[in-house]
């Protein structure tokens, strides 16, 4: 629920048993948002480059769809680890890849 606070999932729209999703809601804390989208962008830039979970997930999602809509979906993961990691208070671990 963090990321849709923040804006970071689709607006939806259902009428008549179909259901529309339309672009980000852009609720809640703007400065925020664009913390998490602006850090997601760079994430992004630099994923081309590496070998890591993270960038293996954001190397397939740019393969999938275009660069801001990538950027969103990244934003949108960060904040709910961001959120899970707090709620538990734990410290981030990088998952491993195995080769």
């Amino acid at each position: 629920q963090l990321a849709a606070w923040l804006g970071l999932v689709p607006r939806q729209h259902s009428s008549g048993g179909k259901q529309v999703l339309l672009g980000i809601s852009k609720r809640g804390d703007t400065y925020l948002r664009t913390l998490l989208i602006h850090g997601a962008r760079a994430v992004l830039q630099s994923a081309k480059h590496k070998q890591d979970a993270v960038s293996s997930w954001a190397n397939q999602l740019m393969a999938r769809r275009n660069n801001n809509i990538a950027s969103v979906a990244l934003a949108n993961k960060n904040a709910r680890t961001v959120w899970a990691l707090l709620a538990k208070e734990r410290e981030y671990c990088a998952p491993i890849i195995s080769a």
